[in-house]
Protein backbone atom coordinates (compact mmCIF):
# COMPACT_ATOMS: atom_id res chain seq x y z
CA UNK A 1 0.00 0.00 0.00
CA UNK A 2 1.37 3.62 -0.86
CA UNK A 3 1.55 6.17 1.67
CA UNK A 4 -1.78 8.76 1.87
CA UNK A 5 0.27 11.53 0.18
CA UNK A 6 0.77 9.30 -2.81
CA UNK A 7 -2.62 7.97 -3.29
CA UNK A 8 -3.30 11.95 -2.76
CA UNK A 9 -1.57 12.56 -5.47
CA UNK A 10 -2.05 10.03 -7.74
CA UNK A 11 -5.87 11.18 -6.84
CA UNK A 12 -5.56 14.46 -7.90
CA UNK A 13 -3.40 13.76 -11.47
CA UNK A 14 -6.13 11.49 -12.63
CA UNK A 15 -8.68 14.37 -11.46
CA UNK A 16 -6.48 17.20 -13.52
CA UNK A 17 -6.35 14.49 -16.70
CA UNK A 18 -9.89 13.63 -16.70
CA UNK A 19 -12.12 15.95 -14.61
CA UNK A 20 -14.71 18.39 -16.05
CA UNK A 21 -12.74 21.22 -13.82
CA UNK A 22 -10.23 22.23 -17.11
CA UNK A 23 -8.63 25.02 -14.98
CA UNK A 24 -6.99 22.55 -12.39
CA UNK A 25 -2.88 21.67 -12.91
CA UNK A 26 -0.28 20.37 -11.78
CA UNK A 27 3.26 21.88 -11.68
CA UNK A 28 5.70 19.21 -12.57
CA UNK A 29 9.13 21.14 -12.00
CA UNK A 30 7.49 21.27 -8.22
CA UNK A 31 6.61 17.85 -8.66
CA UNK A 32 9.96 16.26 -10.24
CA UNK A 33 12.62 18.94 -9.56
CA UNK A 34 15.08 17.13 -11.23
CA UNK A 35 12.74 17.57 -14.17
CA UNK A 36 13.15 21.55 -14.17
CA UNK A 37 17.25 20.96 -13.58
CA UNK A 38 17.46 19.12 -16.88
CA UNK A 39 16.24 22.56 -18.84
CA UNK A 40 18.40 24.78 -16.24
CA UNK A 41 21.64 22.70 -17.80
CA UNK A 42 22.23 23.79 -21.24
CA UNK A 43 23.99 21.20 -21.45
CA UNK A 44 21.44 18.19 -21.76
CA UNK A 45 19.69 20.18 -24.22
CA UNK A 46 23.17 21.05 -26.77
CA UNK A 47 23.25 17.07 -26.15
CA UNK A 48 20.08 15.98 -27.76
CA UNK A 49 20.63 18.94 -30.31
CA UNK A 50 23.50 17.80 -31.19
CA UNK A 51 22.67 13.98 -31.30
CA UNK A 52 19.73 14.71 -33.27
CA UNK A 53 22.64 16.65 -35.71
CA UNK A 54 24.01 13.47 -35.77
CA UNK A 55 20.99 11.10 -36.23
CA UNK A 56 19.84 12.88 -39.13
CA UNK A 57 23.24 13.17 -40.71
CA UNK A 58 23.41 9.79 -41.04
CA UNK A 59 20.04 9.40 -42.20
CA UNK A 60 20.14 11.26 -44.93
CA UNK A 61 23.32 10.01 -45.90
CA UNK A 62 21.66 6.43 -45.86
CA UNK A 63 19.09 7.61 -47.97
CA UNK A 64 21.06 9.32 -50.70
CA UNK A 65 23.95 6.60 -50.70
CA UNK A 66 22.80 3.95 -49.29
CA UNK A 67 21.14 1.05 -51.60
CA UNK A 68 17.83 2.43 -53.21
CA UNK A 69 15.78 -1.06 -52.86
CA UNK A 70 13.92 -0.47 -49.79
CA UNK A 71 14.33 -4.01 -48.32
CA UNK A 72 18.15 -3.35 -48.03
CA UNK A 73 18.14 0.37 -46.54
CA UNK A 74 17.10 0.84 -42.98
CA UNK A 75 16.60 4.58 -43.60
CA UNK A 76 13.07 4.00 -44.40
CA UNK A 77 11.93 2.49 -41.74
CA UNK A 78 13.60 4.62 -39.07
CA UNK A 79 12.24 8.00 -40.83
CA UNK A 80 8.45 6.89 -41.79
CA UNK A 81 8.28 4.05 -39.00
CA UNK A 82 10.04 5.30 -35.66
CA UNK A 83 10.89 8.68 -35.96
CA UNK A 84 7.86 9.91 -37.24
CA UNK A 85 5.59 7.41 -35.12
CA UNK A 86 7.44 9.24 -31.89
CA UNK A 87 6.69 12.41 -33.02
CA UNK A 88 3.40 11.68 -33.57
CA UNK A 89 2.77 10.09 -29.72
CA UNK A 90 4.64 12.61 -28.46
CA UNK A 91 1.70 15.35 -29.37
CA UNK A 92 0.03 14.01 -26.87
CA UNK A 93 2.20 14.09 -23.77
CA UNK A 94 4.88 16.95 -24.61
CA UNK A 95 3.36 19.06 -27.13
CA UNK A 96 6.08 20.73 -29.17
CA UNK A 97 8.94 19.61 -27.56
CA UNK A 98 10.41 17.74 -30.46
CA UNK A 99 10.41 21.49 -31.85
CA UNK A 100 12.85 22.16 -29.22
CA UNK A 101 15.69 19.93 -30.27
CA UNK A 102 14.68 19.78 -33.79
CA UNK A 103 17.25 19.20 -35.85
CA UNK A 104 16.29 21.32 -39.00
CA UNK A 105 16.99 24.77 -37.84
CA UNK A 106 20.51 24.12 -36.90
CA UNK A 107 22.41 25.05 -39.75
CA UNK A 108 20.53 28.49 -39.59
CA UNK A 109 21.62 28.66 -35.88
CA UNK A 110 25.26 27.96 -37.16
CA UNK A 111 25.85 30.87 -39.45
CA UNK A 112 23.77 32.94 -37.24
CA UNK A 113 26.41 32.30 -34.72
CA UNK A 114 29.26 33.32 -37.40
CA UNK A 115 27.49 36.41 -38.14
CA UNK A 116 26.28 34.88 -41.57
CA UNK A 117 23.11 36.33 -41.36
CA UNK A 118 21.07 39.47 -42.64
CA UNK A 119 19.35 39.39 -39.39
CA UNK A 120 15.84 41.24 -40.28
CA UNK A 121 12.59 40.99 -38.56
CA UNK A 122 9.68 39.25 -40.68
CA UNK A 123 7.72 41.97 -41.80
CA UNK A 124 3.83 41.56 -40.90
CA UNK A 125 2.82 41.48 -44.57
CA UNK A 126 5.02 38.18 -44.71
CA UNK A 127 3.62 36.71 -41.60
CA UNK A 128 0.24 36.74 -43.22
CA UNK A 129 1.81 35.17 -46.43
CA UNK A 130 3.44 32.67 -44.29
CA UNK A 131 0.56 31.57 -42.53
CA UNK A 132 -0.91 29.98 -45.91
CA UNK A 133 2.12 28.95 -46.84
CA UNK A 134 2.84 26.71 -43.87
CA UNK A 135 -0.64 24.98 -44.49
CA UNK A 136 0.31 24.48 -48.12
CA UNK A 137 3.71 22.87 -47.96
CA UNK A 138 2.42 20.18 -45.26
CA UNK A 139 -0.26 19.61 -48.51
CA UNK A 140 2.49 18.95 -50.63
CA UNK A 141 4.37 16.64 -47.99
CA UNK A 142 1.61 14.95 -47.41
CA UNK A 143 0.70 14.56 -51.69
CA UNK A 144 4.37 13.91 -52.37
CA UNK A 145 4.84 11.25 -49.58
CA UNK A 146 1.67 9.30 -51.27
CA UNK A 147 1.95 9.77 -54.56
CA UNK A 148 5.68 8.89 -55.04
CA UNK A 149 5.28 6.00 -52.64
CA UNK A 150 8.09 7.53 -50.86
CA UNK A 151 8.03 5.24 -47.59
CA UNK A 152 10.09 2.84 -50.51
CA UNK A 153 12.20 5.51 -51.92
CA UNK A 154 15.45 6.45 -49.99
CA UNK A 155 16.50 9.09 -51.50
CA UNK A 156 13.10 10.74 -52.22
CA UNK A 157 13.11 10.39 -48.42
CA UNK A 158 16.43 11.75 -47.43
CA UNK A 159 15.67 14.78 -50.80
CA UNK A 160 12.39 15.81 -48.44
CA UNK A 161 14.49 16.10 -44.99
CA UNK A 162 16.96 17.99 -47.27
CA UNK A 163 14.73 20.23 -48.59
CA UNK A 164 13.08 21.34 -45.32
CA UNK A 165 16.44 21.72 -44.14
CA UNK A 166 17.35 24.17 -46.98
CA UNK A 167 14.32 26.33 -45.89
CA UNK A 168 15.17 26.53 -42.47
CA UNK A 169 18.63 27.17 -43.04
CA UNK A 170 17.67 30.51 -45.64
CA UNK A 171 15.01 31.72 -43.27
CA UNK A 172 18.14 31.58 -40.24
CA UNK A 173 20.24 33.36 -43.04
CA UNK A 174 17.87 36.33 -43.52
CA UNK A 175 15.45 36.60 -40.75
CA UNK A 176 16.50 36.77 -37.03
CA UNK A 177 16.35 33.55 -34.91
CA UNK A 178 13.83 30.45 -35.74
CA UNK A 179 11.69 32.54 -38.07
CA UNK A 180 11.34 29.14 -39.72
CA UNK A 181 9.71 27.50 -36.63
CA UNK A 182 7.65 30.28 -35.83
CA UNK A 183 6.26 31.10 -39.69
CA UNK A 184 7.11 28.63 -41.69
CA UNK A 185 7.70 25.08 -40.72
CA UNK A 186 4.42 22.80 -42.20
CA UNK A 187 5.77 20.28 -39.38
CA UNK A 188 5.80 22.48 -36.88
CA UNK A 189 2.11 23.81 -37.61
CA UNK A 190 0.65 20.54 -37.30
CA UNK A 191 2.77 19.44 -34.18
CA UNK A 192 1.58 23.25 -32.71
CA UNK A 193 -1.87 22.11 -33.59
CA UNK A 194 -1.75 18.85 -32.15
CA UNK A 195 0.13 19.92 -28.50
CA UNK A 196 -3.26 21.58 -28.19
CA UNK A 197 -4.73 18.40 -26.70
CA UNK A 198 -1.39 17.81 -25.16
CA UNK A 199 -1.65 15.98 -21.65
CA UNK A 200 1.76 19.62 -20.58
CA UNK A 201 1.75 23.10 -21.00
CA UNK A 202 4.55 25.27 -20.39
CA UNK A 203 3.37 28.57 -18.92
CA UNK A 204 4.70 31.39 -16.93
CA UNK A 205 3.49 32.42 -13.24
CA UNK A 206 2.15 35.78 -14.20
CA UNK A 207 2.43 37.22 -10.70
CA UNK A 208 6.11 36.67 -11.06
CA UNK A 209 6.22 38.15 -14.63
CA UNK A 210 4.16 41.32 -13.67
CA UNK A 211 6.83 43.13 -11.99
CA UNK A 212 10.08 41.88 -14.71
CA UNK A 213 11.39 44.52 -16.24
CA UNK A 214 14.99 42.52 -17.92
CA UNK A 215 12.41 40.37 -20.22
CA UNK A 216 15.35 38.14 -20.21
CA UNK A 217 13.13 35.24 -21.42
CA UNK A 218 12.51 36.99 -24.57
CA UNK A 219 15.43 39.15 -25.09
CA UNK A 220 18.22 36.68 -23.26
CA UNK A 221 21.09 38.13 -20.89
CA UNK A 222 24.28 38.55 -21.21
CA UNK A 223 25.75 35.66 -23.57
CA UNK A 224 22.49 33.41 -23.12
CA UNK A 225 20.41 34.05 -25.67
CA UNK A 226 16.76 34.64 -25.45
CA UNK A 227 13.65 32.69 -26.90
CA UNK A 228 14.35 31.55 -30.27
CA UNK A 229 10.85 32.76 -32.33
CA UNK A 230 11.09 35.90 -29.90
CA UNK A 231 7.87 34.96 -27.77
CA UNK A 232 9.44 34.59 -24.03
CA UNK A 233 7.84 32.99 -21.20
CA UNK A 234 5.40 35.44 -20.07
CA UNK A 235 3.60 35.53 -24.06
CA UNK A 236 3.09 31.99 -23.98
CA UNK A 237 -0.55 31.26 -23.96
CA UNK A 238 -1.26 28.93 -25.79
CA UNK A 239 0.95 25.51 -27.02
CA UNK A 240 0.78 26.29 -30.26
CA UNK A 241 3.51 28.40 -30.88
CA UNK A 242 6.31 28.06 -27.58
CA UNK A 243 8.69 25.21 -28.64
CA UNK A 244 9.88 24.19 -25.38
CA UNK A 245 13.29 24.76 -25.51
CA UNK A 246 13.50 25.57 -21.93
CA UNK A 247 15.68 28.99 -22.55
CA UNK A 248 13.52 31.27 -20.56
CA UNK A 249 13.74 28.53 -17.47
CA UNK A 250 17.35 28.89 -17.40
CA UNK A 251 17.16 32.97 -17.74
CA UNK A 252 14.16 33.80 -15.71
CA UNK A 253 15.89 34.47 -12.01
CA UNK A 254 12.12 33.91 -10.60
CA UNK A 255 11.41 30.72 -11.38
CA UNK A 256 8.31 31.41 -13.54
CA UNK A 257 8.76 29.24 -16.01
CA UNK A 258 7.42 25.71 -15.87
CA UNK A 259 5.78 22.58 -17.45
CA UNK A 260 2.54 21.86 -16.00
CA UNK A 261 0.34 18.27 -15.69
CA UNK A 262 -3.28 19.66 -17.55
CA UNK A 263 -6.69 18.40 -18.54
CA UNK A 264 -5.70 17.80 -22.31
CA UNK A 265 -8.71 19.89 -23.50
CA UNK A 266 -8.24 22.59 -21.43
CA UNK A 267 -7.09 24.92 -24.04
CA UNK A 268 -9.18 23.82 -27.15
CA UNK A 269 -12.51 24.13 -24.98
CA UNK A 270 -11.68 27.36 -24.32
CA UNK A 271 -13.37 30.34 -26.13
CA UNK A 272 -11.67 33.19 -24.12
CA UNK A 273 -8.07 31.86 -25.52
CA UNK A 274 -9.58 30.65 -29.12
CA UNK A 275 -10.46 34.39 -29.63
CA UNK A 276 -6.88 35.95 -28.66
CA UNK A 277 -5.28 34.86 -32.05
CA UNK A 278 -6.64 35.19 -35.45
CA UNK A 279 -4.12 33.85 -37.10
CA UNK A 280 -2.93 30.90 -35.21
CA UNK A 281 -6.85 29.33 -35.38
CA UNK A 282 -7.23 30.53 -38.93
CA UNK A 283 -4.14 28.29 -39.54
CA UNK A 284 -6.20 26.03 -37.26
CA UNK A 285 -8.85 26.10 -39.30
CA UNK A 286 -7.36 25.18 -42.52
CA UNK A 287 -5.09 22.17 -40.94
CA UNK A 288 -7.67 20.60 -39.18
CA UNK A 289 -9.55 19.93 -42.26
CA UNK A 290 -7.06 19.13 -44.66
CA UNK A 291 -5.31 16.75 -42.14
CA UNK A 292 -8.65 14.82 -41.63
CA UNK A 293 -9.07 14.73 -45.38
CA UNK A 294 -5.66 13.52 -46.35
CA UNK A 295 -6.06 10.79 -44.20
CA UNK A 296 -9.40 9.54 -45.67
CA UNK A 297 -7.75 9.95 -48.83
CA UNK A 298 -4.85 7.80 -47.58
CA UNK A 299 -7.19 5.40 -46.15
CA UNK A 300 -8.61 5.00 -49.19
CA UNK A 301 -5.26 4.50 -50.97
CA UNK A 302 -4.99 1.24 -48.93
CA UNK A 303 -8.01 -0.71 -50.08
CA UNK A 304 -8.20 -2.35 -52.80
CA UNK A 305 -11.16 -0.83 -53.87
CA UNK A 306 -8.45 2.00 -54.71
CA UNK A 307 -7.16 -0.17 -57.93
CA UNK A 308 -10.49 0.43 -59.24
CA UNK A 309 -10.80 3.77 -58.97
CA UNK A 310 -7.47 4.18 -60.31
CA UNK A 311 -8.26 1.94 -63.49
CA UNK A 312 -11.03 5.11 -64.12
CA UNK A 313 -8.62 7.66 -63.65
CA UNK A 314 -6.38 7.32 -66.45
CA UNK A 315 -4.50 4.67 -64.39
CA UNK A 316 -2.87 7.20 -62.91
CA UNK A 317 -1.66 6.95 -58.69
CA UNK A 318 -1.05 10.59 -58.67
CA UNK A 319 -4.30 11.60 -60.52
CA UNK A 320 -6.00 9.12 -58.24
CA UNK A 321 -4.89 10.13 -54.85
CA UNK A 322 -5.40 14.08 -56.04
CA UNK A 323 -8.87 14.00 -56.50
CA UNK A 324 -9.19 11.74 -53.43
CA UNK A 325 -7.31 14.54 -51.33
CA UNK A 326 -9.35 17.63 -52.98
CA UNK A 327 -12.52 15.60 -52.49
CA UNK A 328 -11.52 14.72 -48.74
CA UNK A 329 -10.69 18.15 -47.52
CA UNK A 330 -13.98 19.64 -49.71
CA UNK A 331 -15.75 16.98 -47.43
CA UNK A 332 -14.45 17.99 -44.40
CA UNK A 333 -14.95 21.50 -44.93
CA UNK A 334 -18.42 20.88 -45.82
CA UNK A 335 -19.10 18.82 -43.04
CA UNK A 336 -17.42 21.44 -40.36
CA UNK A 337 -19.99 23.93 -41.94
CA UNK A 338 -22.88 22.07 -41.13
CA UNK A 339 -22.08 21.12 -37.74
CA UNK A 340 -21.48 24.64 -36.96
CA UNK A 341 -25.24 25.54 -38.23
CA UNK A 342 -26.49 23.92 -34.71
CA UNK A 343 -24.42 25.90 -32.67
CA UNK A 344 -25.89 29.14 -31.92
CA UNK A 345 -24.53 32.33 -34.19
CA UNK A 346 -21.93 33.76 -32.92
CA UNK A 347 -20.89 37.84 -33.55
CA UNK A 348 -17.33 37.81 -33.54
CA UNK A 349 -15.01 38.23 -36.64
CA UNK A 350 -12.48 35.43 -35.42
CA UNK A 351 -15.50 32.76 -35.34
CA UNK A 352 -16.54 34.12 -38.61
CA UNK A 353 -13.59 32.28 -39.65
CA UNK A 354 -12.88 29.16 -36.76
CA UNK A 355 -15.81 27.10 -36.39
CA UNK A 356 -16.62 25.91 -32.75
CA UNK A 357 -17.08 22.06 -34.68
CA UNK A 358 -13.27 22.48 -35.01
CA UNK A 359 -12.05 22.01 -31.54
CA UNK A 360 -14.91 18.39 -31.64
CA UNK A 361 -12.90 17.35 -34.51
CA UNK A 362 -8.90 18.22 -33.29
CA UNK A 363 -9.11 14.55 -31.23
CA UNK A 364 -9.64 12.48 -34.49
CA UNK A 365 -7.34 14.57 -36.45
CA UNK A 366 -4.41 13.47 -34.26
CA UNK A 367 -5.20 10.08 -33.34
CA UNK A 368 -6.45 9.61 -36.65
CA UNK A 369 -2.70 10.19 -37.78
CA UNK A 370 -1.52 8.19 -35.18
CA UNK A 371 -3.31 4.85 -36.35
CA UNK A 372 -1.56 5.86 -39.92
CA UNK A 373 1.53 5.83 -38.46
CA UNK A 374 1.31 3.32 -36.25
CA UNK A 375 -0.28 1.01 -38.47
CA UNK A 376 3.27 1.23 -40.66
CA UNK A 377 5.24 1.07 -38.09
CA UNK A 378 3.54 -2.35 -36.34
CA UNK A 379 3.41 -3.63 -40.20
CA UNK A 380 7.36 -3.38 -40.19
CA UNK A 381 8.86 -3.67 -37.26
CA UNK A 382 9.38 -7.43 -37.78
CA UNK A 383 11.73 -6.60 -40.62
CA UNK A 384 14.18 -4.44 -39.40
CA UNK A 385 16.93 -6.06 -38.30
CA UNK A 386 16.93 -8.38 -41.55
CA UNK A 387 16.83 -5.15 -43.66
CA UNK A 388 19.53 -3.73 -41.12
CA UNK A 389 21.42 -6.97 -41.98
CA UNK A 390 20.82 -6.86 -45.72
CA UNK A 391 22.26 -3.27 -45.78
CA UNK A 392 25.32 -4.27 -43.89
CA UNK A 393 26.43 -7.82 -45.35
CA UNK A 394 24.99 -9.29 -41.89
CA UNK A 395 22.59 -12.49 -42.31
CA UNK A 396 19.82 -11.31 -39.93
CA UNK A 397 16.81 -12.90 -41.94
CA UNK A 398 15.81 -16.04 -39.63
CA UNK A 399 15.06 -13.32 -37.00
CA UNK A 400 12.49 -11.55 -39.07
CA UNK A 401 8.61 -12.03 -37.63
CA UNK A 402 5.47 -10.18 -38.25
CA UNK A 403 2.66 -8.94 -35.90
CA UNK A 404 -0.73 -10.42 -37.04
CA UNK A 405 -2.85 -7.92 -38.52
CA UNK A 406 -6.00 -8.54 -36.59
CA UNK A 407 -3.66 -7.38 -33.27
CA UNK A 408 -2.31 -4.40 -35.37
CA UNK A 409 -5.93 -3.11 -36.66
CA UNK A 410 -7.13 -3.59 -33.19
CA UNK A 411 -4.89 -1.67 -31.51
CA UNK A 412 -5.19 0.88 -34.26
CA UNK A 413 -8.88 0.66 -34.33
CA UNK A 414 -8.75 1.28 -30.54
CA UNK A 415 -6.47 4.40 -30.88
CA UNK A 416 -9.43 5.97 -33.36
CA UNK A 417 -12.00 5.25 -30.66
CA UNK A 418 -10.31 7.02 -27.95
CA UNK A 419 -10.02 9.92 -30.24
CA UNK A 420 -13.63 9.67 -30.91
CA UNK A 421 -14.80 9.75 -27.38
CA UNK A 422 -12.50 12.68 -26.76
CA UNK A 423 -14.02 14.66 -29.39
CA UNK A 424 -17.31 13.88 -28.02
CA UNK A 425 -16.15 14.90 -24.46
CA UNK A 426 -14.88 18.08 -26.08
CA UNK A 427 -18.47 18.35 -27.56
CA UNK A 428 -19.93 17.56 -23.99
CA UNK A 429 -18.05 20.45 -22.14
CA UNK A 430 -18.70 23.38 -25.26
CA UNK A 431 -22.13 22.00 -24.38
CA UNK A 432 -22.36 21.79 -20.57
CA UNK A 433 -20.85 25.31 -20.24
CA UNK A 434 -23.03 27.00 -22.37
CA UNK A 435 -20.42 27.65 -24.95
CA UNK A 436 -20.33 31.35 -26.17
CA UNK A 437 -24.16 30.84 -25.84
CA UNK A 438 -26.48 27.95 -24.85
CA UNK A 439 -26.95 24.87 -27.26
CA UNK A 440 -30.34 23.42 -27.32
CA UNK A 441 -30.28 19.56 -26.67
CA UNK A 442 -31.42 18.47 -29.76
CA UNK A 443 -28.67 20.62 -31.53
CA UNK A 444 -26.36 18.55 -29.32
CA UNK A 445 -27.14 15.52 -29.83
CA UNK A 446 -27.16 16.87 -33.75
CA UNK A 447 -23.42 17.54 -33.43
CA UNK A 448 -23.09 14.27 -31.60
CA UNK A 449 -24.46 12.03 -34.65
CA UNK A 450 -22.20 14.02 -37.21
CA UNK A 451 -19.32 13.44 -35.07
CA UNK A 452 -20.02 9.80 -34.65
CA UNK A 453 -20.58 9.48 -38.33
CA UNK A 454 -17.37 10.49 -39.01
CA UNK A 455 -15.60 7.97 -36.45
CA UNK A 456 -18.12 5.38 -38.30
CA UNK A 457 -16.20 6.74 -41.67
CA UNK A 458 -12.94 6.67 -40.18
CA UNK A 459 -13.92 2.57 -39.05
CA UNK A 460 -14.87 1.94 -42.81
CA UNK A 461 -11.90 3.39 -44.42
CA UNK A 462 -9.08 2.63 -42.48
CA UNK A 463 -10.26 -1.69 -42.75
CA UNK A 464 -12.73 -2.76 -40.55
CA UNK A 465 -12.69 -6.16 -42.01
CA UNK A 466 -9.10 -6.27 -40.49
CA UNK A 467 -10.89 -5.19 -36.86
CA UNK A 468 -9.54 -8.36 -34.92
CA UNK A 469 -12.77 -10.31 -33.79
CA UNK A 470 -13.87 -10.12 -37.39
CA UNK A 471 -11.02 -12.41 -38.77
CA UNK A 472 -11.99 -15.50 -36.13
CA UNK A 473 -15.65 -15.45 -38.02
CA UNK A 474 -16.26 -18.25 -40.07
CA UNK A 475 -15.72 -17.83 -43.45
Amino acid sequence: MGSPERRLSFRKIFGVLVGTDTESRINLFELFPRFRTFFTNRLNILYARTSGDVFFTLLILLGLFGPQDPNRNISLFISWGLWWTSVVLSWFFVGKLWCGICPFPGLGRLFQGLGISLDLEVPQSLKKVFVHLSVILLGIIIWIESVTNMKEWPAGTAYLLLSILLGATLMGVIFKGQAWCRHVCPLGKIIGSAATIAVTEFRSDQSKCRTCKTMACKLGAGSVPGCPISLGATNVRSNFYCLVCGHCVMLCKRSSPAIYLRNPFAEITSHVELTKKKTTYLTYSYIIPFFMGSQLARFVQHLQSYQSLQAYLFGSNLVTFTVLLAAGFLFLIAFIRIGASFFVPIENDVFGLYSPMVPALVPMAFTGELAYRLEYLLSNIGSFLPTFGRQFGIDMDSISFNIPAPIIYTLCILVLTLGALAGNYVLYIFHKRNFIAAMPKKNYVSVYILLTSIFLIYLILFGLPNFAFLSYLPR
